[in-house]
């Protein structure tokens, strides 16, 4: 007979957590690091019970200050250590889990792994309606843990403990997974979490994942062979695929050898150095002048790891060469297929190191001089200095204060960010120094992702300085993952655009016929016209996050703004700059368009002709791939 032991369900989940790892290249990680959570009733007393009484794991617990928060900061944390490690959230029943469900989402669009715990209801259905609880007449057996179901990568609900054994395997399946990976939701009833079964031993084994590198098929590989020696001027989007794969030097000779611009998404940027000739930046919508010129111009674009969304092919007008075509690298066949491209179905690595070998055998060359492409980067950069040296008796330009922290940050320093003007302008103007140094949230653009993910990002990389950089409006949002900053000893730097709220929909209000914006900006109610369009809120940020207990500054001018960031860098706790930002003075597009849901008709003359503007745009450039 198989030897058990008795532990209840939370028990055995953890236990179970605990022996979990993940291979990729040799090398083993110990994969669940740990728990983050916030604890009520639905938790509490079953994993909550398990955390502080089992002696035997060696998982970490931080308590968190906002559910939505702690699953940001968790991918923070897994994205930031390629997908080799990751944080399980834990979360009450009702409001709490629900909370969750934004970092959910966002987990799932970027492909990262991130386990989801949230308390559910009674199984024995015995105490009903309880506290939290939405009862639905035409289905008893919805809670609110199904609304995971529509951002989850696999959903469970154990309703009894023996089925903790399939629903955790199946878990591990999908989060170990490069192709599926993404938000993993166990829905934990509170009665289930404390009851007892007897559990195999072997179930508690050590678990090694192999993550395999998968190769190219030949005949995938002589395709893509094919259509590339076809083609005189491709162009590399680089995206976050290249990243998980480790792969950064294979692009780099790869793109070296046959002479093709690369370009990047928000994901992929910091595969490359800035400096690097042939990376021509970010392409598309917040791209740079010089790879949408490319990108016009390319018969062939070869997507790598990308989910070829919308802003890096601007709305699919991106590819303007009546011959282009696209060759797709991706370990996803959902991803691979879009766009009507031909599919290598491959791990970036190892597709370009065959392409590579197949293509020098055949003595391909692209047609682009290296005195061409030097020009472009060379006139783009150019232009990268004038923004960053924009000056204003107004207040302070925010391509201009963005330079600054630029010019100050090293080359083992990362930023992070995620929504609002600033992933325009740090995909279009950031240098990056060094590899894996960019942590942009952009599949999602979830507002309030940045202080959380800078302190996942930070427990990833702890002997690296990290810099939240947002806005005042996400700040607003979302920052109590500061807070957690403070509690736990692990420092971060958040770097606040004062910018009168926002300002990145303001423009893109403006930029389709209101003439004064509407409803964006943090200003005070008019008496005059009962709307808000009064004078600009001040807010003392800084002040707020010395209550917290945080260090803090407050900068008005580029000089206090350039010893701020010195003095942040010395300090041993978290730190947050109030920088005073002239509104809308973010950086605009370069040959580029992103495609939004104008009005057809409206009372404002100016919307009309905006949705004109549009409609012959996207009539004449759009390709319906």
């Amino acid at each position: 007979m198989e030897k058990t032991v008795r532990l209840t369900t939370a028990q055995a989940l953890l236990k179970f957590l605990d022996a979990q790892y993940v291979e990729f290249d040799g090398i083993e990680h110990k994969f669940v690091k740990g728990v983050y959570g916030i604890f009520g009733h639905g938790n509490l007393l079953g994993i909550g019970e398990a955390l502080e009484n089992m002696k035997d794991l060696s998982l970490k617990f931080i308590q968190g200050h906002n559910e939505q928060g702690i699953v940001h900061a968790a991918t923070a944390y897994a994205k930031q250590k390629d997908r080799l490690e990751i944080f399980a959230c834990t979360s009450s029943i009702g409001p709490g889990a629900l909370n969750m469900i934004v970092g959910a989402a966002t987990a799932s669009v970027n492909r990262i792994p991130v386990l989801l715990l949230p308390g559910d209801v009674f199984a024995d259905r015995q105490p009903d309606p309880v506290l939290q609880q939405i009862e639905m007449p035409y289905n008893y057996t919805i809670t609110s843990n199904d609304a995971f179901r529509a951002v989850s990568k696999y959903w469970d609900r154990v309703e009894r403990p023996e089925q903790l054994m399939t629903a955790a395997l199946n878990a591990l399946r999908v989060l170990t997974d490069p192709a599926e990976t993404g938000a993993v939701t166990l829905a934990l009833p509170q009665d289930v979490q404390g009851e007892a079964y007897d559990f195999p031993v072997s179930f508690f084994d050590r678990r090694v994942y192999h993550i395999d590198r998968r190769p190219p098929s030949e005949s995938s590989l002589q395709r893509a062979v094919e259509l590339i020696i076809n083609k005189k001027r491709p162009l590399i989007i680089a995206g976050g695929g290249v990243q998980y794969s480790k792969a950064t030097e294979e692009l780099k000779k790869f793109s070296e050898k046959f002479n093709i611009p690369v370009s990047v998404t928000q994901a992929g940027k910091s595969v490359l150095t800035w400096e690097y000739p042939l990376n021509m930046g970010g392409v598309g919508t917040t791209g740079t002048l010089v790879a949408n010129l490319l990108a016009k111009d390319s018969d062939l674009i070869i997507a790598i790891g990308t989910r070829l969304m919308d802003f890096p092919t601007a709305s699919k007008t991106a590819f303007q060469n009546p011959e282009v075509q696209i060759l797709n690298i991706n370990v996803s066949a959902f991803d691979g297929l879009k766009m009507n491209s031909v599919f290598l179905q491959s791990d970036a690595k190892l597709a370009l190191r065959k392409l590579s070998n197949a293509l020098e055998k055949n003595s391909y060359k692209t047609s682009y001089s290296l005195d061409y492409l030097s020009d472009l980067k060379h006139d783009w950069n150019k232009e990268v200095d004038r923004l960053y040296s924009l000056d204003s008796q107004e207040g302070i330009m925010q391509t201009t204060a963005l330079g600054i922290v630029n010019e100050f940050m090293t080359e083992n320093d990362i930023v992070v960010a995620a929504a609002g003007s600033l992933p325009g302008d740090l995909h279009r103007l950031w240098r990056c120094k060094g590899i894996k140094t960019y942590h942009m949230e952009y599949g999602f653009s979830c507002m309030g992702y940045e202080i959380a993910g800078a302190f996942g990002a930070k427990m990833a990389e702890p002997e690296k300085e990290v810099y939240a950089l947002l806005s005042d409006g996400s700040y607003l949002m979302l920052h109590s993952e500061l807070l957690t900053s403070l509690q736990e000893g692990i420092k971060i730097n958040v770097i606040l655009f004062d910018n009168g709220g926002f300002q990145s929909i303001n423009s893109l209000q403006k930029s389709h016929g209101s003439v004064k914006g509407f409803g964006n900006e943090l200003r005070y109610r008019s008496k005059e016209t009962d709307r808000l369009d009064g004078e600009y809120m001040k807010i003392d940020f800084a002040g707020l996050a010395r209550s917290l207990g945080a260090k803090a500054y407050t900068a008005n001018t580029l000089d206090e703004f350039r010893e701020a960031l010195g003095k942040s860098r010395e300090e041993k706790v978290s730190t947050l700059i109030d920088v005073k930002i002239k509104p809308g003075t973010q950086s605009n597009g370069y040959e580029s368009w992103w495609r939004v849901g104008v009005a057809q008709t409206s009372n404002n003359p100016n919307v009309s002709e905006a949705y004109r503007r549009d409609h012959e745009y996207f009539s004449k450039n759009a390709k319906s791939w």
